[in-house]
């Protein structure tokens, strides 16, 4: 500019590519915002208007204007001040006359300007922040958002899938929140989001009743009363004088052999341990179905057994435990078949018996101690069996002093906690201290009946249904229809199958037995996992 523009000076066009710059220098100006650096303001405060320069001139061929033009191109310097002049007037301009000043820019503009000006529009007004953003920060912010939201967000791009299926925190959150188990130790973000998909179709299915299904086991002949699981094997007791070991996966029994009529049953992969309505206990080979051991007599003579309602054992300490309708507990000798002690206290008859390790300490225990826990109608008493076999009671147990409120015949105890459920709900008391952690009550369901407990679920049924409940929230989440089953007061013709998934899921424990119950025809009916499919 040989001339300053208004000075009556000459004009000379600005290039192409110069044009391009002025365009984006109005753009900047438009969208104050997008600029960076507070120095930046200052700066194009300082320049001229646009308008200043012979606004009265209209477009002619390849932008030349009429008037005074000179063809040599303008030097760099002079654009730098030739820009500055005009951009400090624009600033002042009002938003409509910016508006028409832009207009009027475009309408001189060719087509690399329009090019240029297009690319630069879609640079300005579409920011991708996860794409800008360092990956820390982009994790922060999707932690704000529900799992749902985040799976919209992934079909955004492929650059929004790819950072919101690292974030192994957000997978690994969503998942827990859902009930499942997590193992911090694998880190493969894309695994976890795998896991929450898997997770979300099978909460999907208990809440829509569609992740069991059911199956029968036939065979006996007679009432089938007592039943035990363990790692997929399914032991049945019968009124026909005989037990059988079932394969739950495929329904074939394994073994079948001759006994006497069973009311409680344990076993292991050697051996039967069997209690039942004849006042005996009894021990048994599975695989020559030979009675090993007849749980009767002492060293000074024979032991008078009332009905036997519950078994327990455990072959590090070589004793058997028993409850039976004389109200008392009795210690055995595992190996020998003799009676060590004779446990009194009970007013009622003992209707389950545990063997388990504590795993918590109190004055009264420690961890790693033996405890045996027996069960009435109103009350669990807790006995110290592994320190000494002439034991006494540690403490007893009930929800009511006036015995008003009776204990149903189902026990868990995992050596932290003791579960119970009653009339009134499910008690749940701190092993440690002995106190009610709290009472779990379902006013809408009357009746309901103890299953399984764990961390996260609990598994409970009535007359007509069985049903998860979510412990976090305490309610329930699912149910499954049940056939009309043999009911027993005593609550040894039902039982849970595979425990672990009450702790949490985690895609692989939701399988196998869910439930088994003995049915009128002497068979029994199972619910089991459904597959993902």
């Amino acid at each position: 500019m040989r001339g300053g523009a208004g000075r009556g000076g000459d004009f000379q066009a600005p290039a192409p590519l110069l044009t391009c710059r002025a365009l984006a220098v109005f753009l900047s100006l438009q969208a104050p915002w997008l600029r960076s650096g507070p120095g930046r303001c200052e700066a194009l405060a300082a320049r001229a208007c646009l308008v200043a320069v012979n606004p009265a001139r209209g477009p002619g061929p390849r932008g030349a204007r009429s008037g005074k033009i000179f063809h040599n191109l303008m030097e760099r310097k002079d654009f730098e001040t030739w820009l500055d002049n005009i951009s400090v007037t624009f600033l002042s301009l009002t938003d409509l006359q910016k508006n028409e000043t832009l207009d009027h820019l475009i309408s001189l503009s060719g087509a690399v300007q329009l090019r240029h000006l297009s690319n630069n529009l879609e640079t300005l007004l579409k920011r991708d922040f996860l794409k800008l953003l360092p990956l820390e920060l982009s994790f922060y912010l999707l932690k704000w958002l529900d799992p749902q939201t985040l799976l919209t967000c992934c079909l955004v791009s492929k650059q929004w899938n790819k950072v919101i299926s690292a974030c192994t925190e957000v997978w690994q959150t969503a998942c827990k929140n859902l009930g499942w188990q997590i193992d911090d130790s694998v880190q493969d973000a894309l695994h976890w989001k795998k896991v929450y998909l898997k997770a979300i179709l099978r909460m999907k299915q208990l809440e829509d009743h569609e992740a069991f299904e059911t199956s029968s086991l036939i065979g006996h002949s007679a009432r089938v009363y007592a039943l035990y699981y363990k790692d997929g094997l399914l032991c049945t007791g019968s009124d026909d004088l005989s037990a059988k070991l079932w394969d739950v996966s495929t329904g074939q029994c394994v073994y079948g052999i001759q006994t006497h009529t069973c009311a409680a049953v344990k076993f292991d992969e050697q051996k039967l341990v069997t209690g039942s309505f004849d006042n005996t206990v009894a021990c048994w080979e599975w695989s020559s179905g030979a009675r090993t051991q007849h749980f009767r007599g002492t060293r000074g003579g024979w032991v008078a057994l009332f009905k036997v309602f519950s078994v327990d054992y455990n072959d590090e300490l070589d004793i058997l435990v028993s409850g039976s309708a004389d109200f008392t507990v009795k210690v055995w000798a595992l190996s020998a078949g003799t009676c060590l002690n004779t446990l009194t206290g009970h007013t009622e008859w003992v209707t389950k018996v545990v063997l388990q390790k504590c795993k918590v300490k109190s004055l009264l225990h420690s961890p790693g101690d033996y405890i045996l826990l027996s069960a009435d109608k109103y009350e669990i008493k807790i006995w110290p069996i592994g320190r000494e076999i002439n034991c006494k009671c540690l403490k007893t147990l009930s929800v009511s002093e006036d015995r008003s409120i009776c204990l149903q015949p189902r026990l868990h105890f995992d050596g932290k906690y003791i579960v119970c459920s009653s009339a009134l709900g499910l008690y749940q008391w701190d092993f440690a201290s002995y106190d009610i952690l709290r009472v779990i009550k379902t006013p809408e369901i009357a009746n309901l009946a103890l299953l399984g407990f764990g961390d996260i679920f609990a598994l409970l049924f009535d007359n007509r249904y069985l049903y998860i409940m979510d412990l976090r929230t305490e309610s329930l989440i699912s149910r499954w229809p049940l056939p009309e089953y043999r009911k027993s007061k005593r609550g040894s013709s039902f039982l849970a199958g595979e425990a672990s998934w009450l702790n949490g899921l985690d895609g692989h424990n939701d399988t196998g037995l869910v439930f088994a119950t003995s049915m009128p025809d002497h068979s029994i009916h199972l619910v089991l996992w459904k597959e993902h499919g």
